[in-house]
C-alpha cells in the first residue's frame, strides 16, 4: 500500500511540474503572436490591446491547467487513491 502512496505522491509531483513548465512554454510561445495580432486589432488603444492579451494568455493557462488536473483525477481513480490519499501524505512525510 505504501508502494502505491508513494507512487501517487510522485505523479501529483510530476502534474504540478508539468503544470508549471506547461504555462512557461506556452506563455512564451504564444508572446510574440498574441501580441502581434492585437496590436494590428488595437492600433490606437495599447491599454485595451494589453488587456486582452493577459485576458487570452490567462484562458489558456486556465484550459491547460483543468486537462491536466483532470487526467491526475483519472488517474488517481484507476488506481483507487481515494483511500490512499492520506496515507500518501504520511508517506511523502517520512
Amino acid at each position: 500500500m505504501a508502494d502505491k502512496a508513494f507512487h501517487i505522491v510522485v505523479m501529483e509531483t510530476f502534474a504540478s511540474l508539468m503544470t508549471a513548465a506547461f504555462g512557461l512554454v506556452a506563455a512564451l510561445a504564444w508572446n510574440d503572436a498574441i501580441k502581434t495580432a492585437i496590436q494590428t486589432v488595437f492600433v490606437n488603444n495599447i491599454g485595451l490591446g494589453q488587456f486582452a492579451y493577459a485576458v487570452i494568455v490567462t484562458v489558456i493557462a486556465v484550459v491547460a491547467t483543468i486537462i491536466i488536473a483532470r487526467s491526475l483525477a483519472k488517474m488517481k481513480a484507476a488506481v483507487g487513491s481515494q483511500e490512499v490519499s492520506g496515507e500518501a501524505q504520511a508517506v511523502w512525510k517520512k
